[in-house]
């Protein structure tokens, strides 16, 4: 048996502006998620910025999968952006 959700076939047309602050509200809330678990200085652009990392030599990858990445990120993978970063910079 085959259910039809309407509201799943409507189309939904973001601006980019619009598209850039739901993927930092959900970094915001990525960084909240690593805040319960103790890791009290994580901020939302410190996720974006291990997300973005990612995609220097690839380039801007669809937007479902940004979504994938932001949403499966570890604390591990992040805090290991944050050391290389802070080792790199002078």
């Amino acid at each position: 048996m085959t259910e039809v959700y309407p509201e799943m076939d409507e189309t939904i047309n973001l601006s980019a502006d619009e598209i850039a602050e739901e993927l930092f509200t959900l970094c915001e809330s990525k960084a909240e998620e690593f805040r319960w678990i103790g890791y009290e200085s994580i901020s939302g652009t410190d996720v974006w910025e291990c997300v973005k990392s990612k995609y220097v030599k690839s380039g801007e990858p669809p937007l479902h999968r940004i979504v994938n990445d932001i949403l499966s990120l570890k604390v591990q993978q992040l805090m290991n952006h944050l050391t290389m970063n802070a080792w790199q910079s002078p």
